[in-house]
């Protein structure tokens, strides 16, 4: 039996990776599907003030609702699948639990960006295939909008031309 990890944030690129898991069932019913949405604890500061039992019941309805449109697509394919929800860093926690789950590949979809966006973003994707020796496939999401396709590039390039020019100066 094939074991995937599809980790979700409730956004439609993570879609993206559930419909190519929906589809490779469709090619190989013996496919086990590991949902997994990843919360970020809340910081030691706010949790002075806000008790436990208030965190956990926060952090299982945003995981509920991150999860929602993933569990309703792979239910209208039929897909069987298992739900995880955990906390901590997204990344580490999706190497740990693919390690745990013996996941034999991990399905992750990104939002598409140009090379400057990714060289100086903190990637999750990037993140995971560090940090895990399951493989990674990743699944190309949306296009991205033209402000970060041309209005990123032209706010670096600006930057940089402003730090030549006072440089040179």
């Amino acid at each position: 039996m094939l074991k995937i990890l599809v980790p979700v944030d409730g956004s439609s690129n993570s879609l993206h990776a559930v419909r190519h898991a929906a589809h490779e069932f469709r090619k190989n019913a013996a496919l086990e599907v590991h949902l997994l949405n990843v919360q970020a604890p809340f910081s030691q500061y706010i949790s002075r003030f806000v008790s436990r039992h208030d965190r956990d019941a926060y952090h299982r309805d945003q995981a509920g609702q991150a999860l929602l449109s993933s569990r309703q697509l792979l239910d209208r394919f039929g897909v069987p699948y298992e739900t995880h929800r955990e906390l901590g860093d997204k990344a580490a926690v999706i190497a740990a639990a693919a390690r745990r789950l013996g996941c034999d590949h991990i399905v992750m979809s990104t939002a598409r960006k140009n090379s400057l966006l990714r060289m100086v973003e903190n990637s999750t994707t990037n993140k995971v295939i560090e940090l895990t020796t399951v493989p990674v496939e990743i699944i190309a999401g949306d296009a991205p909008s033209k402000a970060e396709r041309y209005g990123v590039p032209a706010g670096v390039g600006t930057i940089l031309a402003s730090l030549y020019l006072a440089a040179a100066e």
